[in-house]
């Protein structure tokens, strides 16, 4: 029963965590990566989270995460775990609440067993059921509580029971006995909930209990110990942080609390303990080991560093490094709704390489310079590493519960990813098309280098426009993409057919005719990667997937909104008139001066 009891807890502040998280929607987490510019907000934002999420060691892990994919520095997370050792305090005092006595209806209800079921059943809303799920969950951990409180409750009539907790009042023992238990359940939250049940028994006193509270400070450690097996060096010591801040603090206090014991000599030592002294002495500790080492928080990151060594110089990277980068750390799975956050500023950070690579690539038209070359295939490289990477990591996301709101930005992303990805190889195109223009000494007349200049300018804005879209999530901007595009198709036909008239007269040769047509595909194909990921936004929202549905309602039910926008961006875009007998220019000189509208 024991068991049992024990399972239905785990269970329970199991859901009630990762109900606070979806709830939260990765919020708690992004305050923790920005706002912690000072040791002291770290105590303050460490604690809060903590406080919320029920569990140190989540934070904790986050925090391992946030260091190993280079979001956070080592120093800044100091103040982080010493909150998060205050803010788990919190589960203690919660379940302080099962010892609510009174036959009245009114205490009755105030037990959470009572009133925790009620909104999950009858709310509509998913944010109302979050907050149901979150008090369903505390329910079933306060009976896991009772439970265990009533299997236990017998022993106190067991004398071989009662005398083993005199063995704990040495401090090494319990301290050993905390220590072994919060280890394999890799909860202090759970153990120091066992505690408090056993107090049920009245066997337990303050002389036993208080070594055993400090071990489960220690054991807590644990979980983060291996959350950074296979991290980066600064991730381990970010772990090691936590250890050294359990481990000193809790020497320093024993060490100090038994030396006064012996002059003062504690009388609450041999009473009884209760749940809510229980949770009084887990608080004080924390509260102590954080006054202890706040002012001397640069010797912890000492103590890390030395424990956890910089290779020698010269040593291989980690293979890893360039993935961590990213943010999309293994370790933020646990929180989907964060990890789909990063997931979000990767894609931005892939979409600005995009728009990079594309306005390098078409400014190379105008200016040719050897190392722009490289530098677009260097950001190609890179955005494909993007694209492998949140691919893989947005299928593993996508194993675990998610908001619908997470359900859309996921489908999203996974749809856009590969059309960013192609946009960067067309960008490439562009580029080699500009090299050979370069070294063969070629040159477009000034009629092609001024209709050129007209449709690179529509297709920066049409690519700019559908990066903000993906990143902001903003509707209205992707319903600007589809007319943008249609008046691409537009510009494309009509440079196809100008340059036709411009063979005929014999004012462009094949060869330039072969590159142009080459630059007028590529432009054309990447408007319509820009359109697949706009629809894509669009329908994601709807639940919907299908492109052609789209497109024959934007152009018959919208259609009013659809040809204003095209006619606006047309009247943008314009070609300049015909001119006929118009000599070529010579691209070298044209090279240096020449420039295109931003």
């Amino acid at each position: 029963t024991l068991l049992g009891g024990l399972a239905l807890f785990l269970y329970g502040m199991n859901v009630m965590g990762d109900s606070l998280a979806k709830a939260s929607g990765g919020r708690l987490e992004k305050i923790l990566e920005n706002l912690t510019s000072s040791t002291l907000k770290g105590v303050l934002l460490g604690m809060a989270v903590t406080a919320v999420i029920q569990s140190s060691s989540a934070t904790t892990v986050m925090v391992v995460g946030f260091v190993n994919s280079g979001i956070m520095t080592l120093e800044r997370t100091v103040g982080i775990i010493m909150g998060a050792n205050i803010g788990t305090t919190v589960t203690s005092w919660i379940l302080s609440l099962s010892g609510i006595e009174g036959d009245s209806f009114l205490l009755q209800l105030l037990k959470p067993s009572s009133f925790s079921p009620i909104l999950h059943m009858f709310a509509k809303s998913e944010r109302k059921k979050d907050v149901g799920s979150i008090l369903l969950g505390f329910a079933v951990l306060m009976f896991g509580m009772e439970t265990m409180s009533g299997a236990v409750e017998p022993l106190a009539e067991i004398p071989q029971f009662t005398n083993l907790f005199l063995m704990f009042r040495n401090p090494i023992l319990g301290l050993l006995a905390g220590a072994v238990l919060t280890a394999i359940i890799q909860s202090s939250s759970a153990s120091v909930g066992i505690l408090q049940a056993l107090c049920m028994t009245g066997s337990v006193t303050y002389g036993a209990a208080l070594p055993i509270i400090m071990g489960q400070n220690i054991g807590t450690c644990v979980t983060a110990l291996l959350s950074s097996i296979g991290a980066k060096k600064n991730a381990k010591r970010a772990a090691f942080v936590h250890l050294y801040f359990n481990l000193i603090g809790t020497i320093v206090f024993l060490i100090l609390f038994y030396t006064v014991n012996v002059f003062v000599n504690f009388a609450f030592l041999d009473d009884a303990a209760v749940p809510a002294g229980i949770a009084v002495a887990h608080t004080a500790f924390n509260i102590f080991a954080t006054c202890l080492w706040l002012p001397f928080h640069g010797i912890l990151v000492k103590l890390a560093k030395l424990t956890v060594r910089d290779a020698e110089k010269g040593g291989r990277k980690d293979e890893t490094e360039k993935q961590e980068l990213l943010g999309l750390d293994a370790r933020f799975l646990d929180t989907p709704a964060f990890a789909v956050e990063q997931c979000r500023n990767a894609a931005s950070r892939m979409a600005d390489l995009t728009a990079s690579s594309l306005d390098e690539a078409i400014s190379l038209l105008s200016r040719y310079d050897e190392e722009g070359v490289q530098e677009v295939s260097r950001k190609e490289e890179q955005v494909d590493q993007y694209e492998d990477r949140l691919g893989t990591y947005l299928v593993q996301i996508s194993k675990h519960e998610l908001t619908l709101k997470d359900s859309h930005t996921l489908s999203v992303l996974l749809h856009s990813i590969g059309d960013m990805e192609r946009i960067s190889d067309h960008a490439v195109g562009i580029a080699k098309a500009a090299e050979e223009i370069y070294d063969k000494n070629l040159a477009f007349s000034q009629a092609a280098v001024k209709e050129l200049q007209v449709f690179s300018a529509a297709v920066k804005e049409i690519v700019a426009i559908t990066m903000e879209a993906v990143y902001t999530e903003n509707l209205d901007k992707a319903r600007e993409v589809e007319p943008l595009e249609e008046v691409i198709d537009d510009l494309s036909d009509a440079m196809k057919q100008r340059h036709i008239e411009r063979l005929r007269e014999g004012r462009c040769t094949i060869e330039l005719g072969f590159i142009l047509s080459d630059l007028t595909t590529s432009y054309e194909r990447i408007a319509d990667h820009c359109s697949n990921i706009a629809v894509c936004l669009v329908q994601a929202d709807k639940d919907e997937y299908g492109r052609h549905a789209y497109l024959k309602s934007l152009k018959t039910e919208d259609r009013k909104h659809f040809v204003e926008q095209y006619r606006a961006y047309s009247q943008k875009y314009t070609l300049p008139e015909r001119i006929k007998g118009t000599p070529k220019v010579d691209m070298r000189s044209h090279m240096k001066g020449a420039g295109l509208p931003d």
